[in-house]
């Protein structure tokens, strides 16, 4: 897998599991990963933790884009309340993340979460502080 388009390096935990970012703009992000067996639940679904991580994940790097890969901003998430409306049934999960309001310490993001069918898997709304 690619690094972030041509901006920062994956973590290690972004690695483990699996996701990439496959689109990253000012005040917009777009998470992808591959739906794997070790991702499922015991019902052998992708787990809700999976759904949270990914959501949470576009919701960060919408909030934290600079466009300059010398200057990296990081944010930790203060709140994160997901909505789960249903199951994804392709092969792929793809969370879009928002950034949609906030100020110079913290800020406000929506994200929604769909299989690569279109189905409708999740929701999500967050704050985040950003880091010094």
């Amino acid at each position: 897998m690619s690094d972030q388009p041509n901006l920062e390096k994956r973590s290690a935990f972004q690695s483990h599991i699996g996701f990439e970012v496959t689109d990253w703009q000012e005040d917009f992000a777009r998470v992808e990963a591959p739906i794997a067996p070790f991702m499922g639940n015991r019902q052998g679904i992708p787990h809700g933790g999976v759904h949270a991580t990914l959501l949470d994940s576009a919701m960060g790097f919408a909030g934290c884009y600079t466009g300059d890969p010398d200057r990296q901003q990081n944010a930790l998430t203060l709140s994160l309340t997901i909505n789960y409306v249903g199951q994804a049934k392709g092969t792929r999960l793809i969370a879009e993340g928002r950034r949609i309001g906030g100020g110079r310490k913290t800020y406000f993001a929506e994200s929604r979460l769909t299989d690569d069918l279109g189905n409708l898997v999740a929701t999500a709304s967050g704050t985040f502080r950003y880091r010094s």
